[in-house]
């Protein structure tokens, strides 16, 4: 199923100040010195990183677009964040919850839809993380710390 719509900015990259509060590709073993690199990620996702990446996940996400839709007016897609974890030398992410105001009665969405939704936005940060550590982040480079001399 193809999810058929604009795609929206990027997210501001703004999260939690702590590294325990990510849902990370890998957990931080060390504290970084919240060196997270969030404004260096911003311009990959403004040079076409973002794109990509929610091109080829809008592609394969179960999400309708009226639950899409929802989303993005809860301000979800841009509460997505990202950072660089230079400990495991990867792009972490943190994916928001379903707050518990948007589903039921009142909501946009039913109560069963709020396990998928969560899935489906876990899977867009997994997949911009992807895309950038495979096609933007440039490991012969030292713009992330890389020094393979």
């Amino acid at each position: 199923m193809t999810l058929d719509v604009e795609v929206p900015d990027p997210p501001a990259l703004r999260g939690p100040q702590d590294p325990g509060d990510y849902d990370a590709v890998e957990e931080l073993d060390e504290e970084t010195g919240g060196n997270y690199r969030r404004e260096e990620l911003a311009a990959l996702l403004d040079q076409g990183a973002w794109e990509a990446a929610f091109t080829e996940w809008a592609e394969h996400t179960y999400l309708t677009e009226d639950q899409f839709r929802a989303v993005r007016d809860a301000g979800l897609v841009d509460a997505l964040d990202l950072y660089w974890n230079p400990a495991a030398e990867d792009v972490g992410y943190r994916a928001p919850s379903v707050p518990d105001d948007m589903a039921g009665a009142d909501g946009p969405l039913d109560r069963t839809d709020v396990e998928d939704v969560e899935e489906a936005l876990d899977e867009l940060g997994r997949t911009v993380s992807e895309a950038l550590e495979n096609d933007y982040i440039h490991r012969d480079g030292d713009e992330f710390g890389y020094d393979w001399e």
